[in-house]
């Protein structure tokens, strides 16, 4: 009875729960965590036998669930978290660190690292470049075991208002933190990171929760191929199609004739509108990561191999198709996205076999407590980094006693409070969720 109600199974599986009296949230979550199980998991779960009625099963299954919800909480994973405070620290400190570094040395490692904490002009990748879509990359893991745990505990329709809610407060925070002193209108910037962010998550979000695993994977693929058709062979008015450079590609002249009020550049934006589509790509990557870290059929050391496979794949292919589609983040190509995919996944792996796998987790710990209210520190990095290096609070004082090293004092201190901020709303257990 169970495997005729399974949804897939070419039988009305609502009407005959109906049937079978069980059709209710408790019975839809059941059977959404059912059918993401192989088939012995699903019989072993329910503890079926040829006589077993199925609302008795359902009975059964769900108090022995809810028991064991109450006395064993979703542990969090200390990676995860780990790998989302050192991509925020770099951004909220790191970089200043380095910065002031080279003003006084130079070092050939301290050249490179200073580089490589540069964005690329257009073409081309560094680590810093890295930055935002391993964050987005985070968001997308993330999400498998957030909306997962809201699925089997509220149903669906509790799970699309958190998911609508939790976009439109980024989207609306990401407005007021992009669009300076807002002292007219037009200073206004719709589209930017945290709008990116808030659109992926959305977009990611709603797909998840409609569509079994093949159709998120056409629908990543779909939005790749598609955007590098439409970047590809969409002529631009006056120029023409397949022009990749600054200003005179599909997504900038989208940007400068429909994306109205403030642009980052002018008249394109880096986080423009046509560009966000691949962004999303990137969350359904991350999900695609938090599938095979959430799955039971492989043990912790083939979850690692995994995603050091599909990392190094990505990275291949997304250079391979760099070639014709150069690797942009400002207008975040396909073969972008595959790059930084690829380099997400392996750094994921890296944090996994450490903390997860050889529980070497002490040194992780300030990135833990970044990584725990991260969108936190990242709004209150542009507070600090005013008052440090703006107000000169800091920096005057410092100039006067340490000359050229002033700078590099007026970082450590910028990092270290950013590192205390963190660290204090870590032990009061204070988590700031949207």
């Amino acid at each position: 009875k169970i495997l005729r109600c399974l949804p897939g199974s070419g039988v009305p599986w609502k009407a005959q729960l109906r049937a079978c009296g069980v059709y209710n949230p408790d019975t839809l979550s059941c059977l959404r965590s059912f059918t993401r199980q192989p088939l012995e998991k699903i019989l072993e779960h329910l503890k079926l036998t040829p006589s077993s009625e199925i609302k008795l099963s359902f009975s059964n299954h769900m108090s022995n669930q809810n028991s064991s919800n109450q006395s064993t909480p979703m542990r969090r994973l200390k990676s995860l978290d780990a790998l989302r405070g050192f991509d925020m620290f770099w951004i909220a400190g790191g970089e200043q660190v380095i910065h002031s570094i080279r003003k006084f040395s130079d070092a050939g490692i301290v050249v490179f690292l200073d580089t490589q904490f540069l964005h690329r002009d257009w073409e081309g990748l560094t680590f810093y470049d890295l930055i935002f879509p391993l964050f987005l990359f985070i968001v997308g893991v993330s999400l498998v075991f957030s909306l997962n745990k809201t699925l089997d505990e509220k149903g669906g329709r509790a799970t699309f208002v958190r998911i609508v809610r939790r976009s439109l407060l980024l989207y609306i925070l990401g407005v007021i933190f992009s669009s300076g002193s807002l002292t007219s209108i037009e200073e206004i910037r719709l589209m930017g990171v945290l709008q990116r962010i808030a659109i992926s998550y959305f977009v990611t979000g709603i797909l998840y929760i409609k569509l079994r695993p093949r159709g998120l994977v056409l629908a990543c693929i779909v939005l790749l191929v598609g955007y590098w058709a439409l970047m590809t062979f969409v002529p631009v008015p006056g120029i023409g199609a397949g022009n990749f450079q600054e200003g005179t590609n599909l997504a900038n002249y989208i940007d400068k004739h429909y994306l109205p009020l403030y642009k980052y550049d002018g008249d394109h934006d880096p986080e423009g509108l046509l560009s966000t589509l691949p962004a999303i790509s990137t969350c359904l990557l991350g999900v695609f990561a938090g599938w095979l870290i959430n799955s039971e059929s492989f043990n912790k050391q083939e979850k690692v191999r995994w995603l050091l496979l599909g990392g190094i794949t990505g990275v291949i292919l997304g250079f391979l198709w760099g070639i014709q589609f150069p690797v942009i983040k400002k207008i975040w190509t396909s073969s972008y996205v595959l790059v930084t995919g690829g380099y997400s996944g392996i750094l994921l792996a890296g944090f996994y076999q450490l903390i997860e796998i050889w529980g070497v987790r002490r040194w992780a710990s300030p990135f833990v407590w970044i990584g725990r209210n991260a969108i936190a520190i990242y709004l209150l990095s542009g507070i600090v980094g005013g008052l440090i290096f703006y107000s000169g609070f800091v920096t005057i004082p410092a100039k006067g006693l340490l000359g050229e090293y002033a700078d590099l004092l007026a970082s450590l201190v910028y990092a270290g409070v950013i590192v205390l901020i963190a660290y204090g709303l870590f032990r009061r257990k204070i988590f700031i969720r949207l």
